[in-house]
C-alpha cells in the first residue's frame, strides 16, 4: 500500500506550515531527506526565479548531498524560511562537516519561492525562519510513508494557476525495475491549467482519461472566472516548483538530468510555461537505496516517469485546491466550477 506521494520514496518526509487569516495566505513546505542526506540537483527554466543555494547543486561543485529542500511562499522574502530549517539541522549536527567537532556543520538547504505576496490582504504577511522551522518539525514528526496533505497547504496556500486557485499536489509510481519515482509540486503558474475551449485540465488531456465538462457548466465557469479576474486587478506573478525524487542510486549529473526532463511534466499541464515572469524550478533528490542498471540508457525509464508524476501532481494540486475569497482577491477552485468527480 503506497501513499501515491513523494513519501513513497523511502526516507523522505514532507511537512507543511500554513498561515491563513488576518491578512495571511501563505506558507512553507519542507522535504526532509533521511539522515545522511540525498544526492540533489536542480534545473531552473523560468525567467524570474527566486532561489537559494542552487549553485551548490551544480554537478561540478563539491556539495553532493543535502538534508532538506524548502519550497515557500512569500517571494524572495520567504526564502528566509530556509534559515529556520538550517538552524534545526544544525542543532542535530546535520550538514557539511567543516571541522573536527561534530557540531561544526553547515547545512546546505536549497530553497525556491513562489509569488503570493498580498493574496491574503497583507503584503507583509510572508514566511520567515519560524515558518521554516515549523515546516521541518512537521516533516520530522511525520511517520515514514505518510500521506501528504494536498491543496491549499504549505507553500501552496496562496498559490494561483492562471485564474484558478492552485496549491500543492503529489504523485508517485513504481517502475518494473522496482525503482520508485515521485514528485511534489507547488502549482502557482501564470499560464493556465485549463483548456479554454472545454474546461478540461491540460494534465488530464495528456493522461488520456479526461471527462469533458458539460458545455453549460463550462460557460458558467468562464463567467465566474471573468468576474473574479476583473475584481482582482493585474494578473499575479507566479512560479511552479517541484521536487522529483527516486530511490535509485544516481550521480549528481544523472539527478540534474532528471530535474531537467521533469520540466516536461509542467509543460504538459500548464500553458504557456517557462516565461520571463515565471520562476519554474525543479529539484531532484536521489536516496540511492536501489541500484541502477549499468546499461547507459537505464536512466530513461526514470526520466520519463519523472515528467509523468509531475503532470499528475499538478492535476492533483488543482483538484485538491479550495476557493479563496478575501481582501487579497477571489480565486475560484476547479472543484467549485466543475466538480471534483
Amino acid at each position: 500500500m503506497t501513499a501515491d506521494a513523494l513519501t513513497d520514496v523511502a526516507g523522505l518526509r514532507v511537512g507543511h506550515a500554513t498561515r491563513t487569516g488576518d491578512g495571511w495566505l501563505t506558507g512553507t513546505t519542507v522535504v526532509l531527506a533521511p539522515v545522511g542526506g540525498a544526492v540533489a540537483a536542480v534545473d531552473v527554466r523560468g525567467g524570474g526565479p527566486g532561489t537559494k543555494e542552487t549553485d551548490a547543486l551544480d554537478p561540478r561543485n563539491v556539495v553532493r548531498t543535502v538534508d532538506a529542500v524548502v519550497l515557500t511562499g512569500g517571494s524572495a522574502y520567504g526564502l528566509d524560511a530556509a534559515s529556520g530549517v538550517m538552524a534545526w539541522l544544525e542543532e542535530r549536527e546535520r550538514g557539511v562537516r567543516v571541522g573536527t567537532d561534530p557540531a561544526h556543520v553547515v547545512p546546505v538547504v536549497p530553497a525556491a519561492c513562489v509569488f503570493d505576496l498580498g493574496r491574503g490582504g497583507d503584503f507583509r504577511a510572508r514566511p520567515d525562519a519560524g515558518t521554516g522551522r515549523a515546516a521541518v518539525e512537521a516533516a520530522a514528526a511525520a511517520s515514514p510513508g505518510a500521506r501528504v496533505a494536498q491543496g491549499c497547504v504549505g507553500a501552496g496556500t496562496g498559490a494561483v494557476t492562471g485564474r484558478l486557485k492552485g496549491g500543492v499536489g503529489t504523485a508517485s509510481t513504481v517502475l518494473a525495475s522496482g525503482i520508485t519515482v515521485a514528485a511534489l509540486v507547488v502549482a502557482n503558474a501564470a499560464g493556465s491549467v485549463l483548456d479554454p475551449e472545454t474546461g478540461a485540465l491540460y494534465g488530464e488531456l495528456f493522461q488520456g482519461r479526461v471527462e469533458y465538462p458539460e458545455a453549460r457548466v463550462h460557460e458558467a465557469a468562464c463567467r465566474r472566472l471573468d468576474e473574479a479576474a476583473a475584481g482582482n486587478g493585474p494578473a499575479p506573478l507566479n512560479t511552479t516548483l517541484a521536487v522529483v525524487a527516486t530511490d535509485a542510486d544516481l550521480s549528481k549529473a544523472q539527478a540534474q538530468k532528471l530535474a531537467g526532463t521533469a520540466h516536461d511534466g509542467i509543460a504538459r499541464a500548464v500553458r504557456p510555461v517557462h516565461l520571463l515572469n515565471d520562476g519554474d524550478t525543479v529539484f531532484a533528490l536521489a536516496t540511492g537505496t536501489r541500484a541502477l542498471d549499468t546499461h547507459p540508457l537505464a536512466l530513461n525509464d526514470i526520466l520519463a516517469a519523472g515528467a509523468d508524476v509531475v503532470t499528475r501532481a499538478i492535476v492533483r494540486a488543482v483538484r485538491a485546491a479550495e476557493s479563496v475569497e478575501g481582501p487579497g482577491g477571489v480565486w475560484p477552485s476547479y472543484g467549485e466550477l466543475y466538480g471534483n468527480g
